[in-house]
């Protein structure tokens, strides 16, 4: 695949948009009223979500790749702002939750990394623009 393509249309008078992409559920995207009703996720909700689900699925897939048993998986993002605006993200501490019995805190440290360096296309674009900081909490 050379490309993705998303369709967004507005659905009201405010600025409540509608996003889909290939056959998926719609996902609703709004802002805080006034200007918006708060009946979707703002952009930059939706970018931490993606960021997030992102880099959690090239964790996930590497760790598996070496072999690596995932018991249960769980990732929290928080983005904290500029002072200026345009608001922007200006840090994402990202914290990933494993449970398993057999991973090592070297194997985790090695799938971020590589997350990071060479396989999340989020992570890569976001990289020199916002300040990363990947936590990880391993349990049995």
């Amino acid at each position: 695949m050379d490309k993705y393509s998303v369709v967004v249309s507005l659905k009201n008078d405010k600025v409540l948009l509608k996003g889909k992409a290939r056959e998926n559920d719609e996902v609703s995207m709004d802002y805080f009223p006034p200007v918006g009703d708060g009946m979707g996720y703002t952009g930059l909700e939706l970018l931490l979500m993606s960021f997030t689900g992102c880099s959690s699925t090239s964790v996930v897939y590497l760790l598996r790749k070496m072999g690596k048993n995932i018991i249960s998986f769980e990732a929290d993002a928080s983005g904290i702002f500029n002072d200026k605006t345009p608001k922007a993200f200006r840090e994402i501490i990202i914290n990933y939750k494993i449970k398993s019995n057999d991973i090592t805190s070297g194997d985790v440290l090695k799938a971020v990394k590589l997350s990071e360096e060479s396989v999340c296309p989020v992570w890569s674009m976001l990289r020199g623009n916002v300040v990363i900081t990947p936590l990880f909490e391993l349990s049995v």
